[in-house]
């Protein structure tokens, strides 16, 4: 059974870093793709940060390039979401997600994710 669970979120002040974690069942990370997606109140949702197995590349969204990476833990079989310099437009409920039926790419668009986490809330705010 594929289970993805996100951990990691809550309160930060701007400027400020939090490292979420995807771990992941059903599945090897070493094999699947496993994106990153945040939604914000009142947006829609937006694939933030996705590494190809296929080719190594990694997709950044512009709102985020130079601020968050990821990274994976094959041994545990999870992966990371590193942020860093928080900014109060980041808050928003993060999820991470996969597409089973093209395991080693990133979906052009969000919407073939078929497997997502329960999200987890990270609120950026003084």
């Amino acid at each position: 059974q594929v289970q993805l669970v996100e951990s990691g979120g809550g309160l930060v002040q701007p400027g400020g870093s939090l490292r979420l974690s995807c771990a992941v069942s059903g599945f090897s990370v070493q094999h699947y793709t496993v994106g990153w997606v945040r939604q914000a109140p009142g947006k829609e949702r937006e694939g933030i940060l996705c590494t190809s197995l296929s080719d190594g590349n990694t997709y950044f969204a512009d709102s985020v390039k130079g601020r968050f990476t990821m990274s994976r833990d094959i041994a545990k079989n999870t992966l990371y979401l590193q942020m860093n310099n928080l900014k109060p437009e980041d808050t928003a409920v993060y999820y991470c997600a996969t597409e089973s039926l093209h395991p080693r790419t990133c979906p052009k668009v969000i919407s073939r994710y078929d497997y997502w986490g329960q999200g987890t809330q990270v609120t950026v705010s003084s």
